[in-house]
Parts: structure tokens; C-alpha cells; sequence
């Protein structure tokens, strides 16, 4: 039987891409987990190039997801839950266009889910600002170098991952325990 067919890809933006990786990796459905820039107008950027604010590209996590274990309305409840979405082009300490927050769909039904999510969000009144996450269809996506693969895994007592990372790991395990991977 082809698994392939029964999984979807959505990719995310918000803030470091270190950070979001540390999170799905433990949600329940969520089978890759992919570091990447994404919607720039570079092909092929490295990091040293998105970081210089040039390109256009956002720090993103490619998910490919399981649909009949996690849903993606679930995914985007997580999403806004670790990061701000209140904050142009910035995510606590890190700042530029590259750590902005964004939904970037890969078909209809994922971009009206998205925008569901986003109407509900905003008219619940539940932020103080306005929500400027972007939704976009998916362009020009480019994974990570491989040593931004995994890197909250590989490297859990480096400063940005103390400080940063694991705070927003402990936020969704504590929001979202029953999604989380046993």
C-alpha cells in the first residue's frame, strides 16, 4: 500500500525554524519534519543568503502529516500557540523578514482551512494586535542545509535552544499533551 498518498505537506513560518522542528517532531501524525526557506525569489538559497534579508525567503518547517491522525486545523491550533503571530518580521530576539510568520498551502482546502482558522482567531479577540501572518501558496521552497536538520534534537543545551526552543517544546506539552508521540 503507497503511505505516500495518504499524507499532506504544509509549511509554516514562525520565527527561527529551529524552533517550530522542536515541536512537530513530537506531535502524534506528523512524520517529517523538514527545515527549509520557503517563498523568496532565490532558487536554491543558503542560510548565509536568507539571513542577509535579500532573498525574500522565510525560515519555514515543511510537515508532512498524517490527515487521519492529525488534522491540519490541529496543526495550525499548535502553530499559534508556540509563536507570535502578532509581530511583523520578528520573533522575540530575531528579526528580519526571514523569521516571519506564515501559512504557506499546497492547495485550496489547506489555504481555507488556514483562513478559517485565522477569521476565528481574529474574531475571537483573543490577541491584542492584529494577527499578521501571512497566507501564501507555497513558492520556491528549498530545504536547509543538513545541519539545520534536527537541530533542537542534536544539540538541546546550546543557548538559543535553552532559551528559545525548549520553552516553546514545554508550551505545547503542555497545551497539547494528548498530541503528543508516546
Amino acid at each position: 500500500m503507497n503511505t505516500e498518498a495518504k499524507t499532506q505537506s504544509i509549511v509554516l513560518g514562525g520565527g527561527c525554524f529551529w524552533c517550530l522542528d522542536a515541536v512537530y517532531v513530537n506531535v502524534q501524525g506528523v512524520q517529517l519534519v523538514e527545515s527549509g526557506y520557503s517563498n523568496g525569489t532565490v532558487a536554491r538559497p543558503s542560510y548565509e543568503q536568507v539571513c542577509g534579508g535579500n532573498t525574500g525567503h522565510a525560515e519555514v518547517v515543511k510537515l508532512v502529516f498524517d490527515p487521519q491522525v492529525i488534522s491540519l486545523r490541529e496543526i495550525l491550533e499548535i502553530f499559534f500557540v508556540i509563536h507570535g503571530p502578532r509581530t511583523l518580521n520578528a520573533q522575540g530576539n530575531d528579526h528580519g523578514t526571514q523569521y516571519r510568520s506564515g501559512i504557506y498551502y499546497t492547495d485550496v482546502t489547506q489555504q481555507a482551512t488556514a483562513q478559517q482558522v485565522l477569521d476565528e482567531l481574529t474574531q475571537s479577540g483573543v490577541y491584542a494586535r492584529p494577527i499578521v501572518t501571512e497566507l501564501q501558496a507555497l513558492q520556491n521552497y528549498w530545504p536547509a542545509e543538513e545541519y539545520h536538520q534536527d537541530f533542537f534534537a542534536r544539540n538541546p543545551h546550546q543557548g538559543y535552544c535553552l532559551a528559545v526552543a525548549a520553552p516553546k517544546v514545554a508550551k505545547f506539552r503542555k497545551t497539547f499533551a494528548r498530541l503528543q508521540k508516546t
